[in-house]
């Protein structure tokens, strides 16, 4: 498999396939989201895109970075998530950069959006669709965050069927720039957990799929077998 490790500003077309990577925490969020019932996951363009397709379907469940916000129902924290029935219901996300990165290669063929959680299901669906190259979006950091980096350089490496110890990678990412701020409270909208959860190997058994549905972009669950 080709790989390339690209930062947002560095896409300059969109590629064949591309695996969006943002461990702290929108990816990580999601992937709750979905455990908690959540069918999808439409990720807006702006802060101002969320509110009026939440102004339009009242039923669905706004969420962002941050502070709790009037017209948002909850924030990017899976600590805080993990706790909301989300059974059927729609999910609006905006983050500072991980549906940034999906966005911007919303053109490819196969988008893939991927947190260490879902890093093992991410890995077997690129090898299940024979994929020849990859390109991996680091969201973090434009293009330096090493939570993001490193569990990157994970499912490449397990994509390819090699025997991976994840170790090394999850203890980057624990050591990270993210991390700390999560951990010492520079970062709002925050539980003690967020970090732990965002470090946790393969909790859950799907990849997510972001598809174009013109004209939103719309991430699903999807079972690897």
């Amino acid at each position: 498999m080709d790989t390339r490790f690209l930062g947002i500003p560095e896409l300059t077309e969109a590629p064949s396939v591309a695996v969006v990577v943002d461990v702290m925490r929108a990816y990580t969020v999601a992937a709750w989201a979905f455990a908690q019932g959540a069918e999808k996951i439409v990720l807006a363009g702006s802060l101002e895109e969320a509110l009026a397709l939440k102004a339009r379907n009242p039923d669905w469940v706004a969420l962002k970075d941050g502070p709790p916000t009037p017209g948002f129902d909850a924030v990017n924290s899976p600590g805080l998530l993990r706790s909301i029935d989300l059974g059927g219901r729609t999910v609006v996300q905006k983050t500072t950069a991980g549906t940034v990165g999906a966005l911007a290669v919303k053109e490819a063929s196969l988008v893939l959006c991927a947190g260490f959680v879902v890093a093992e299901a991410t890995a077997r669906l690129l090898r299940t669709r024979g994929c020849g190259s990859v390109t991996f979006v680091v969201t973090g950091e434009d293009g330096r965050a090493d939570e993001d980096l490193a569990c990157a350089q994970y499912i490449a490496r397990r994509a390819v069927g090699a025997g991976t110890d994840a170790d090394e990678f999850i203890r980057r990412a624990g050591e990270s720039r993210a991390a700390a701020e999560l951990t010492e409270g520079v970062r709002q909208g925050v539980h003690p957990d967020d970090v732990a959860l965002c470090l946790e190997l393969d909790r859950f058994p799907f990849a997510m799929v972001a598809t174009l549905e013109e004209p939103l972009m719309v991430l699903r669950p999807c079972a690897v077998p």
